[in-house]
């Protein structure tokens, strides 16, 4: 029996992606087991200049002590339920997937999976930029 605690869920979409350089629709996988979101280098070409990292990290797979070097990484605008939304993504060279959307993207724009419809839900007003007046100080 499997606890819902260790329970990985995954859910695979068409997004599309933009970039300062264009933009590409990528078939995307969102996988609560997977902490950061995540992008095959191959699809960054054409999309945005990908910056290097401080330092390397290297990423854990699902063969017990193997793990990928990440040097780089990307901030991408992407459209979900046509709600526009962004973070940042690791460059993961060899990666299975065109991209994946992690749990730490899915917590900050508060995304829900459906598995019941296979469908991924995110709230509209969660996304909205809060815009406030700034005063002017009084002239004595």
């Amino acid at each position: 029996m499997t606890s819902k605690k260790n329970k990985v869920s995954v859910i695979k979409h068409p997004l599309l992606f933009v970039g300062s350089k264009g933009e590409k629709s990528l078939y995307t996988l969102f996988d609560s087991g997977a902490n950061l979101s995540c992008i095959n280098p191959e699809y960054v070409e054409g999309l945005e200049i990908s910056v290097a990292l401080g330092r390397t990290r290297l990423i854990s797979t699902a063969a017990e002590g193997h793990f990928i070097e990440v040097t780089e990484r990307v901030s991408l605008d992407f459209y979900l339920n046509d709600v526009l939304l962004s973070d940042e993504f690791l460059l993961v060279p060899g990666l299975s997937e065109e991209a994946i959307i992690g749990a730490a993207t899915m917590q900050k724009w508060r995304i829900k999976l459906n598995f019941e419809y296979d469908t991924v839900e995110v709230d509209p007003k969660v996304a909205k930029m809060q815009l406030k007046k700034a005063i002017a100080p009084a002239i004595l």
